[in-house]
């Protein structure tokens, strides 16, 4: 691990910040709107008495601060580009060159505060409310760690956590710090979540022991070695805040950055982790289920080095029975490999839709859905269309982002993918990782989770936690 200094990176323009005069003791705009949300009662003017439905009156607007502002960065600026953007960070300043000239951005283009480094804008900034928190795996927990112990709240983009460790450690962080916390699973927002919720609830599909989850991904390389040499890291990049908590390697062009990092073990967490939270995220939140006590896996061959996910995986998770829920097997395939046709399967209809897919099998009936739990159906068609739909027993969702910033703004609301199911749901898949790279040991793992430790192999212990480069750890 490289142990030196990060690099000192100036910031870029706007960085003064307000200063309390010496003496007076004012309630901030964040305190009067933390105070204000946790307080019941309160009357509310309707948008549409104040300027129109999408009308929000300045004062109720929320200062957002965003860690990333390519890809998903981008489209979770302007998913909340409704509030008041009050600064944006990228290591890339072509990436938010890119963001500020969309159209979504005329509001605050002129105003934004802009850095490379986010802890100088979180140290700096005291006026932030929340942070959307949009990076390659690796850096979500120390952003987020450093957003929470501030007291902003945070929405970070899924997986929540790079390693297992970080997951319990952001829980019980939310928790302390009574932040309000969101990951961004947009699926699990959606309609076909909660009918998904809706048809096992109901019973239609009798007792659910088994379930299969499968995608198409990936869609970057995997299975391949660290390219050879170096290339002079670009003006507009700062390769050194890239890196952050990994340990240094050179800069190859496109290797990593801006896509490719999710195929590397030191930034990302391979196909589960990329698109578990979207697919094992149904399953899982239907079902109550908690985390896994036994875990398998096979695969095709990692990269030279263990520096790359394998090309296909295959993933047996094993969940113990909870209250009156029974047992549950869970098995993930990726990179093409799929499950069983179910003999219930109408010959030439596709398993899931193009993206991947989900099959929840009962003793009564078998639903099938897709990628974000789009489509949920009975299958064959015929027994859906026969079977009346459940009753909407579960609240609708107004969407992932605007959960969180209602969230924030009345305390009597909460989030559906908090840190306190994400950290769950993200620490399973995470054990998928680890059963594939164990995989050569031929021996199905056991997991003690109040222990947070495997109880049959101190190997695979060790992908448990990891350390991290000076000056980016997780800040307490």
């Amino acid at each position: 691990m490289n142990k030196n200094n990060p690099t000192s990176i100036s910031l870029c323009n706007n960085q003064d910040s307000a200063i309390e005069p010496a003496g007076r003791k004012q309630t901030t705009r964040r305190q009067f709107i933390r105070q204000a949300g946790t307080l019941s009662g309160i009357m509310i003017v309707p948008r549409a008495v104040l300027g129109g439905e999408n009308h929000i009156a300045p004062s109720d607007r929320l200062n957002i601060a965003a860690v990333g502002a390519g890809g998903k960065g981008r489209s979770d600026i302007e998913s909340v580009a409704y509030e008041n953007i009050y600064a944006i960070c990228d290591i890339d300043d072509n990436q938010l060159a890119e963001t500020l000239n969309q159209d979504f951005a005329a509001s605050f283009r002129q105003q934004v505060k802009t850095y490379r480094d986010y802890r100088q804008m979180l140290d700096a900034e005291p006026e932030i409310d929340a942070v959307l928190i949009s990076t390659p795996d690796h850096m979500h927990a120390p952003i987020a760690m450093h957003a929470m112990n501030l007291g902003k709240h945070v929405f970070v983009q899924k997986p929540l956590c790079h390693t297992v460790a970080e997951c319990r450690i952001l829980a019980r962080t939310a928790a302390e710090t009574d932040v309000v916390t969101q990951m961004g699973n947009q699926g699990h927002a959606e309609e076909g979540a909660r009918q998904i919720n809706e048809w096992v609830a109901s019973g239609e599909l009798g007792i659910v022991e088994e379930a299969h989850c499968w995608t198409n991904r990936p869609v970057w390389p995997q299975g391949i070695a660290r390219p050879e040499g170096e290339m002079a890291v670009p003006g507009n990049i700062s390769w050194d805040l890239w890196l952050g908590a990994a340990s240094f390697r050179p800069y190859v062009e496109r290797a990593y950055h801006p896509f490719n990092w999710r195929g590397w073990l030191d930034f990302g967490t391979g196909v589960v982790g990329d698109m578990g939270a979207h697919i094992i995220d149904h399953p899982y939140w239907a079902l109550d289920l908690d985390l896994p006590v036994k875990i398998s896996a096979s695969s095709s061959s990692f990269g030279t080095g263990m520096e790359t996910f394998p090309v296909a995986s295959k993933i047996h998770f094993e969940f113990a029975a909870r209250g009156e829920r029974p047992p549950v097997k869970l098995t993930w395939y990726d990179g093409g490999l799929l499950p069983e046709r179910p003999p219930q399967l109408e010959n030439g209809r596709q398993l899931g839709d193009d993206d991947g897919g989900v099959l929840l099998v009962g003793s009564k009936h078998t639903l099938m859905h897709g990628v974000y739990g789009r489509n949920p159906r009975l299958i064959p068609e015929a027994s859906h269309l026969e079977t009346p739909a459940p009753n909407r027993s579960l609240p609708r969702s107004p969407g992932i982002h605007k959960e969180w910033l209602d969230a924030i703004k009345d305390r009597s609301r909460k989030t559906t993918s908090g840190f306190d199911y994400a950290a769950r749901l993200t620490e399973s898949m995470l054990l998928g990782n680890i059963a594939t790279i164990r995989a050569g040991q031929h021996r199905v793992l056991e997991y003690d989770s109040k222990a947070m430790r495997f109880t049959n192999d101190e190997g695979a212990n060790a992908w448990l936690e990891k350390s991290y480069r000076q000056g980016f750890g997780l800040v307490g």
